[in-house]
């Protein structure tokens, strides 16, 4: 299954570079920054009871649109992954917070004219966990304080930070004479485990799972009619 959904993601992100060129559409190159909000969790198993957590996401964009209606975009971010434990009783809360710095690399498509489209990005995805913070207010880290729940999550250090997966989802651009406005909203699927997962360890699995919403400012500054 994983061989499949990298080929297919190979395939997308080839398009651009391989597609017959069309004529009379504008080739640009544009640079610019996004910034947005991102609801994060990690897929457990065993599972574990837990929330969305809501984190932040920004960083720096280049894309090259290469042929009429797609494109290559390559993106360097600064964003937080983890997770935020859900508890029957109120008074206890656990979250822990992972500090990536993440580049996409994604196939651009669009639709619609020269000054408002409809966009979708989607590509591979890599990732090195810089830092990790962590909130509780558990008095022992090592009790589980409820029924049929786990607590080795609570003490047990990353072992995996390099993260890989698959990421994409729909926006919407309006192009002005200022700059391209884009809002935007992505799906990242981790392929890879925070924890190891071999028989002998706890979790089978462990993959991080990424909702963004977020805000990107392009300014084009090199364009030519294919």
């Amino acid at each position: 299954m994983i061989k499949k959904l990298i080929t297919c993601c190979f395939c997308l992100l080839t398009i651009p570079a391989f597609a017959q060129t069309q004529k009379y559409f504008l080739q640009d190159i544009s640079i610019g920054g996004s910034a947005g909000v991102a609801l994060a969790s990690v897929s457990f198993s065993p599972t574990v009871q837990k929330n969305m957590m809501m984190t932040y996401t920004m960083g720096a964009t280049a894309r090259w649109i290469t042929e009429k209606h797609c494109g290559i975009q390559l993106e360097v971010n600064y964003a937080q992954q983890g997770w935020d434990e859900q508890f029957e009783d109120p008074q206890y809360h656990f979250s822990r917070r992972l500090n990536y710095i993440e580049i996409p690399f994604m196939s651009h498509f669009y639709v619609g004219n020269r000054r408002v489209r409809v966009i979708f990005n989607v590509g591979p995805q890599i990732g090195y966990m810089l830092a990790e913070s962590t909130s509780h207010n558990l008095p022992d880290l090592n009790e589980a304080y409820e029924p049929n729940r786990h607590s080795e999550q609570h003490t047990k250090a990353i072992e995996h930070k390099f993260s890989w997966g698959l990421g994409g989802g729909p926006g919407l651009e309006v192009q002005t004479g200022i700059g391209n406005f884009i809002i935007e909203g992505r799906y990242f699927y981790s392929l890879g485990d925070i924890y190891k997962n071999g028989k002998e360890d706890y979790f089978a699995r462990s993959a991080p799972q990424t909702i963004y919403v977020k805000l990107t400012y392009l300014i084009p500054f090199l364009k030519r009619y294919r």
